[in-house]
Order: C-alpha cells, then structure tokens, then sequence
C-alpha cells in the first residue's frame, strides 16, 4: 500500500469533507474519486466506478436534500486511510432542535486528491425511526419544511465542518418558489 504526506491525506480529505457535506456539491464530490472506485455502501449496495456512484449519489441527494452532515471526528494516517464519524441531520420543523443517526465512513486515498474506495456505515433502523418522526413533525409543525433545507446546527467541529444556515444560502443557487 504507497505511503503519503499526512498532511497530503487531511487536506484532500478536508476538501472531500468540503466538497460533498458543505458545499454539498455532488457532481464535484463524484469527480474526487478514481473512476475504477469501489463505493460500498452496507444497506444499499456496492458500486463499482465514478459514474456508477454518480447515477447513485445525485438523485439520492436531491431526494433527500433536508439531509446534511454534521462532523463528529476523523483519523488519518500515511498509508492513506482515513475514517470518520458523522451524524445525519436533518433540522426539526419545529423550529427547536435536531433528528439524527450516527454514521461511520473508511475512505482510501489514492493520491492526487482522489479516492479509491469507500465503505459506509450508518443505522438503519435509527434512520428509519428519524425519516419517521421527521414525517409526523412535517405535517404537525411545516409541511414545506424540506424544501427549505435548513442547516441550523452544525455541531462543535473545527471551522471547516461549518457551513452556511441553508443549502440555499450559496450565491450559486436559486431557492425555489414556494408551492
């Protein structure tokens, strides 16, 4: 297994991090794997090269675009390997507090700021209990709570896990009108 800079392997995987849970760019964040990547995703399935996870991760994201990921920790070492732990979030339309679950991620670096593999690891049935109690709080609280995908709380990260109150806060995007 090739050996890296650490300091090579916390900035890709700093930009990754950026990339797909910040800017929740997922056509940039695909290009940031080897196009031969393996993507194993434990409920949903593997995926064998870049644009296999293309046709995967767009439509998913866009479905589920209430989702954001809140950064908990990450480890890093030379060999490239890099694992993390994340939280699921989506905001309570409520207005007061959170829904999550848990989610652990082993990246492979593969050099020149892209990855040759990933495994995925969330709780599945934490997840369904969450997407359950999201439903009831949407018909108590808002109903057009998904469309505004808010990102109110971001955890206690470091300031490169900390994005914007919205998705539709970059100057690049533009909200939709409301229904």
């Amino acid at each position: 297994m090739p050996a890296f800079k650490l300091e090579e392997v916390e900035t890709a995987f700093r930009h990754f991090w950026y990339t797909g849970m910040i800017r929740e760019d997922w056509n940039a964040w695909t290009d940031l794997f080897t196009e031969d990547v393996v993507y194993l995703e434990r409920i949903l399935g593997t995926m064998h090269g870049r644009e296999a996870v293309r046709e995967w991760i767009v439509p998913l994201m866009e479905q589920y675009g209430e989702i954001y990921g809140v950064y908990n920790w990450h480890m890093a070492d030379p060999s490239g390997r890099v694992v993390f732990h994340m939280s699921n979030r989506r905001d309570n339309p409520s207005g007061e507090g959170v829904m999550d679950f848990p989610g652990i991620t082993v990246l492979q670096y593969a050099g020149d700021n892209q990855w040759s593999s990933e495994e995925d690891y969330w709780a599945e049935k934490l997840s369904v209990q969450q997407w359950q109690n999201y439903g009831a709080a949407l018909k108590q609280h808002d109903p057009d709570h998904r469309n505004k995908r808010t990102r109110n709380v971001w955890g206690h990260g470091p300031d490169w896990t900390i994005g914007k109150k919205s998705f539709w806060d970059w100057p690049d995007r533009e909200r939709p009108e409301p229904a």
